[in-house]
């Protein structure tokens, strides 16, 4: 019943722009980190960027000056705006959302299933 839907993956050439979305359905959230991970062939689940409840971000330094991230707590959305994209940013970027349930105050974590990201050279 829960689910985190991932949305602005595809392909784009190098040095262009592309804008993912995640929003988590069927529960809302307080005290909540959301963020971006992502993962290539053969290399480890790294963090990307990733945003509080309270406004503060935090960026990989891969990504620094090219990337960021903003949230909409009405929404439970958080966004990843990419921009002068890199061939070695191509991989598979998960949403994650974790928090604190409104109702009954329980500790949860999700992800999501994953969006492709490929960029071209």
């Amino acid at each position: 019943q829960v689910q985190l839907v991932e949305s602005g993956g595809g392909l784009v050439q190098a040095g262009g722009s592309l804008r993912l979305s995640c929003a988590v359905a069927g529960v809302t959230l307080s005290s909540y980190t959301m963020g971006w991970y992502r993962q290539a062939p053969g290399k480890q689940r790294e963090l990307v960027a990733t945003i509080t409840s309270g406004g503060r971000s935090d960026y990989a330094d891969s990504v620094k000056g090219r990337f960021t991230i903003s949230n909409d707590s009405a929404k439970n959305t958080v966004y990843l705006q990419m921009n002068s994209l890199k061939p070695e940013d191509t991989a598979v970027y998960y949403c994650n959302a974790r928090g604190l349930t409104v109702v009954h105050f329980s500790p949860v974590n999700y992800w999501g299933q994953g969006t492709q990201v490929t960029v071209s050279s």
